[in-house]
Parts: C-alpha cells; structure tokens; sequence
C-alpha cells in the first residue's frame, strides 16, 4: 500500500476502536494524520487538542497502526493552526465546554460526541430539523445517511456520507434472534412495544438495529418525525437549551417526534438534570403512543444508576439482550462485509477467520481490514496459509490458556458423554474416537507432555498418545468422517465444533 491507503486504513481501523462520532469530532476535518517512514504524525489544530488526543487516543492510534500494519509505529503529535475551524465554530464550542465544565473528560469536553460546527449549524444558528430526522433538501431519497453526518441539516459539501444499515441487511442467529424482531416490529408498528432496548457488549449489532429501524420507518412512512441521536448529542443539546437557546424548543423538539432513537443509554448515568428532562421526555411520548428505541452497553440490572424510575419505564416495554455471535453467524457477517467490499474470501478462509475470532462484529471487521491490506501487499488471491500468517498475532493476543480439563470437558459437551467418560477404561467406539480427538486437542492446544496427557485420559501410556495424534491427522489430511454418538460428522467438522466450545466457555 502507498501512505495514502495506509493512512486511509488507519482511519477506518480507529474510527472501529474509538467511535465514529469520536473519531469525527477530534480526528476528523481538524485533524490530519501521515506516514512518515516508521513514524505516524498526528497534526491538530491547537495545542488543547494535541493534548487531549495524545491523553486519550494515544493508545487507540498505536493500536490502529498494529492492526493495520502488522507492526507497530511511533506516533508523534504537533499542532497546526491552519486545521482550525472556523471562528464562529470555535466558539461555540468553546463556550460549550465551559457551560459542562470538564468533569467527564473521557467523553470530551461538554460531554459532546459532535462538535459544535456539524451540530445543526447554518449560518451561525441552529436550522430546524436539524437532526437525523431532517437530511438535507439535495439528498437523494433512497440515499441513507448515518447520524454525524446529516445532523449538520445544511447541505453543505464535505461532509463524508455512508449508507446507514438496513434491517435486511442484518444477519440474524440465535444470539440477535428475538432483538432483530422486535426492532422489526418497532419499525412496521411504532408504539406497538414502546421503549425498546437493546443491550449487549460491544461490537454485537446494536447501532446496526438501531439505525435500522430508523431507515425502514423513513421508507415505510414518508415524512414521519423521526429522531436519530447518541446519548453525548443528546445531553450536549440539553445543556445547550438550559444555558442558551432554551428549554422550549428543546422540548417542542423532542416531544414531539413519532420516533426517539437514543443509542449509549449507560452514558447518563450519574448525570441527574439530564435524567430528569429524558424521563418527562419518555413519559410524553409514551402517552402518546410514540416508538422509543435504546441501546445500552449492559442490562438494566446493572444500570442502577439511571434511576428506579427511568428503569421502571423500560421495564414496561421490550428489552431484548443480544449475546456475542455464534459460528455460523460471524460466518455471515464476515462474508456480508466482504461482499460489500467488493473483496473475494474463499470459504476456507472464511471458515478460519469465524472459527478463530469469536467476539463481536468489529474484530471481524477489523480482521477483514487485515486480510485486505495482506492481499494488496503480495497482489495475489488471498489464501488459507496467508490468513494464518496476517492474522497470527490478533489469535495469538484473544487466545486464552487451554487446559486438559478444558479440552476434556468441551468433547463431552460437544458429543454428549458423561463427564468421566473419556478417562474411563472403556473402548467402544462412542468414547474411543472422542477420547482419540481430546488427545490429539490436547497435543494441539496445550504445552502438555506426553505423558501428563496419557496420564489425564485414564492413564494411558505415552505412545497411545502418539498414536492418536498420527491417527487424527491422517483422518484430517483425507478429509474423512467418523460415526460420534450416533451421528457422523466430517473430522473437520468435529475439530471445530470443540474449538468453538473451547473459546465461548
């Protein structure tokens, strides 16, 4: 890759690891970042920035440059006032913080994910509609844009747009299963299970569902006044109203949507003014019948500090906890992004990257982002030994370590055995081929001697061993099956089915 396409990867890697609206808001347009031999400049537009970004990103950006690279870079920052925006913007944003004060400084002054200048600004104030609800009056109708980007409501050039996701292109398992329909039922029938929320960890499709229902009210109902907004943009325009432009239209504004969508619900906690005015807001809109959808990090059970109350109103819609994907939807989801990428993935690797990488969407993305700069580098298709060697490091940094005890509990998990079967003294054919793949998963996945894993199968000797090993490689390489509990299974396909039970233990 030239700089330019190394530089575009790492923004890409570090908008994943930091937030699209973060990422807007410090390392965006007053921002500009270049390669310069083994070393990544970060510019900024003023020494406050540099310091906050250096404090609070430094880690995120030498990540990005791994991820991207394979290699890590020294990142050095400097201050270039030319990157500054526009006065008018400045002080705005200026006059933001101070309202906020800096008491939560890992959210960036004035709590605000979005900077003052793409907040709905046109000429100095704010337009109305200038929310998502509201794109600007040249954007074509089938074009869907994400939040950052048609706030701003101006139609001004420069702004990057994207496609904002669509319901159907969500690929659902049983980790999303009952999410996904409630949000389709939330978009086909405002009001019909009002709040909705949405929870889970990072990465596993919550601000896809969200901006989901968001496009298929707009298609399904034109005109519907329909709201799209982080946690940060909402308390920013709280705090905005109460110290400037007024309460009333903030509430006119909010109260008065079909449709609130707020995403990063555990952002308010401990901000006690702001729960207040979002609890009135809730209680409006429910009244009326109105669709509200949330989206939190982690289940209202853990998210006491929201308040009995505000937890009391979520508590009497639908709340829906999505897990991390399973294998065959991480398999979908990474071919879903390879496809619209435009980027071939064999099967092969395909498979291989899912089985390996199991924790959310994002990792996949960024594995992706991994296998496409690998291909580039060597300008040929992109092969299983190559996958194997891009992605060594981030496997080799999420593995955990493996014991026996874990292998053997995973095969019997897997095969339906009982729990002492495989160390028992018995040799049909339903435990030896199992007590065979543990031992040769053993050999694999631990640093075990021979010996301690004969001794842990049920005191089998060192060369029993061996032999399994020689035996399960032979059935892999000839790609055969083996009958196991009743049911064949290619030995592939046994392998992995245990690796997986290892790694979601």
């Amino acid at each position: 890759m030239d700089d330019k396409e190394i530089v575009s990867a790492i923004h890409a890697a570090l908008a994943d690891k930091v937030g699209q609206e973060r990422f807007d808001l410090w390392l965006g347009a007053a921002a500009r970042l270049s390669v310069r031999g083994e070393t990544l400049l970060v510019e900024l537009a003023s020494r406050f920035a540099q310091d906050w970004v250096r404090s609070h990103f430094r880690r995120e950006i030498e990540a990005a440059c791994a991820q991207t690279l394979g290699k890590p870079l020294a990142v050095e920052f400097a201050v270039d006032p030319t990157l500054a925006p526009s006065p008018g913007a400045s002080k705005r944003t200026a006059r933001h913080a101070a309202a906020n004060g800096t008491k939560n400084a890992g959210a960036g002054p004035a709590d605000s994910s979005v900077p003052a200048a793409q907040r709905g600004q046109c000429n100095g104030s704010h337009a109305s509609g200038s929310h998502v609800s509201q794109p600007p009056a040249d954007a074509p109708a089938q074009s869907e844009l994400s939040p950052g980007d048609i706030s701003n409501g101006c139609g001004k050039p420069g702004f990057v747009r994207r496609r904002f996701a669509a319901l159907e292109q969500y690929v659902v398992g049983p980790s999303n299963r009952l999410a996904h329909a409630s949000a389709q039922m939330a978009a086909e029938q405002p009001g019909r299970v009002s709040p909705l929320l949405v929870y889970g960890a990072t990465g596993v499709g919550k601000t896809h569902l969200l901006e989901g229902i968001w496009t298929a009210a707009r298609r399904s109902r034109a005109g519907i006044h329909a709201v799209y907004l982080s946690a940060e943009q909402f308390t920013t325009y709280f705090l905005e109203a109460l110290h400037g432009s007024g309460l009333p239209s903030f509430r006119r504004k909010y109260r008065g949507v079909e449709l609130l969508i707020i995403d990063g619900l555990q952002f308010f906690a401990g901000k006690r003014a702001t729960l207040i005015e979002l609890l009135h807001t809730v209680d409006t809109l429910l009244r009326e019948g109105r669709q509200l959808v949330f989206a939190a990090d982690r289940s209202p059970a853990t998210l006491r500090e929201l308040g009995e109350e505000f937890l009391t109103r979520l508590s009497s819609g639908m709340v829906c906890g999505i897990d991390p994907p399973d294998y065959p939807t991480r398999l979908g989801i990474l071919r879903q992004m390879a496809q619209a990428r435009g980027f071939a993935l064999t099967d092969d690797v395909a498979e291989f990257v899912a089985t390996h990488l199991t924790a959310n969407a994002r990792e996949l993305s960024g594995a992706l982002n991994r296998l496409e700069a690998a291909a580039r580098i060597s300008r040929q298709a992109l092969t299983r030994s190559m996958a194997e060697e891009a992605l060594s490091e981030i496997i080799r940094h999420n593995a955990r370590p493996v014991r026996l005890e874990d292998i053997e509990r995973a095969v019997c998990d897997v095969f339906g055995l009982a729990p002492e079967s495989l160390q028992s003294a018995r040799r049909d054919k339903d435990v030896c081929q199992p007590r065979m793949l543990a031992m040769y998963l053993a050999r694999k996945l631990t640093r075990a001697a021979l010996s301690e894993i004969g001794r842990h199968f049920g005191r089998r000797s060192h060369s029993t061993v061996v032999s399994a090993q020689k035996n399960m490689s032979g059935l892999v390489a000839s790609q055969a099956t083996i009958e196991l509990h009743g049911k064949r299974w290619t030995v592939e396909e046994a392998i992995r089915r245990v690796e997986e039970q290892l790694r979601t233990a």
